[in-house]
């Protein structure tokens, strides 16, 4: 059988009542509790590294999972990390960036409800989960919520409520859990043959600016002296407004890179890169860009 680490971090699926709200309460041993049928087929030990709702998740808890699985890779045939939903989609983007080139499955888990009530999400999902990571294709970093396996890089949050929560945006699901069984669409296990790396920094000074009709392209003047990169998710295909009085693309930068995206999917790739057009139209890979360093 396959050696699982489950690794707890907090969230809905670990919390209970209290006068305050849902509160994370439930450790990684008892929510191994509620699925005892998972010990046929995996082995399964346990870490806390924190519990937290998952608002309060930032860069700094992405660099202690990612030291965490580097520190046990050796050790387990596969993760699964249990993770309040609100964040889950970016951490399972940030992991995704600081550990590349995994061959070992990195399944990233949650739910709409506490494991604790009678009816929840909680415990088919952490059963898929540690199945999905138990499977001899299953690798990289993914998302296995109601029934799916989504890349990391792929998933979004759609719905509050819905235990159908998450959605692969642009790309094909990996798979999908049914039954017990895994029917895969992508099984591309056999193309990952560059080395593990593991990254342990992040440059956590980036915004990320959503245009709307109307902005006032003097906000970047604000927001320049404090980060030293700005990603602005523009309309359409790449397009930055031009009014009477304000032009974003007549704005002094200076040193400081500012990238105008718009999502373009590459689908024979999982990963989620992006391509940056300067004005000179140069390029890495991925989806359109425009970038302006004036």
């Amino acid at each position: 059988m396959k050696k699982i680490l489950l690794i707890a971090t907090g969230g809905t699926i670990a919390s209970k009542y209290t006068a305050e709200g849902l509160a994370p309460q439930i450790s990684a041993d008892e929510l191994l509790e509620y699925i005892p049928e998972a010990r046929e087929f995996c082995t399964i030990d346990t870490v806390q590294p924190f519990a937290l709702d998952s608002t309060n998740v930032c860069a700094d808890h992405w660099l202690k999972l990612a030291r965490l699985i580097e520190s046990k890779y050796e050790f387990y045939d596969g993760f699964v990390l249990c993770h309040g939903t609100d964040t889950m989609a970016y951490t399972a983007a940030a992991l995704s960036y600081l550990i590349q080139n995994n061959r070992r499955p990195i399944v990233i888990t949650g739910a709409q409800k506490p494991i604790d009530l009678a009816i929840t999400d909680a415990r088919s999902n952490l059963l898929d989960s540690l199945r999905f990571a138990s499977h001899d294709r299953a690798h990289g970093i993914s998302i296995v919520f109601g029934g799916k396996v989504i890349a990391g890089t792929r998933a979004k949050k759609e719905f509050s409520k819905s235990y159908n929560a998450f959605s692969s945006i642009n790309y094909p699901d990996i798979a999908s859990i049914h039954d017990q069984k895994i029917i895969f669409y992508i099984d591309d296990k056999d193309q990952s043959t560059k080395p593990l790396v593991f990254y342990h920094e992040m440059n956590q000074k980036i915004f990320l600016l959503k245009l709307i009709p109307g902005i006032d392209g003097k906000v970047l003047d604000a927001l320049f002296p404090s980060y030293s990169g700005l990603i602005i998710e523009s309309f359409g295909v790449g397009g930055l407004p031009h009014y009477e009085n304000d032009n974003f693309m007549r704005l002094r930068i200076g040193s400081k890179l500012a990238s105008l995206c718009a999502w373009r999917p590459r689908l024979p790739m999982r990963e989620a890169t992006w391509k940056f057009i300067r004005l000179e139209r140069s390029s890495r890979n991925g989806s359109r860009c425009w970038s302006l360093m004036i």
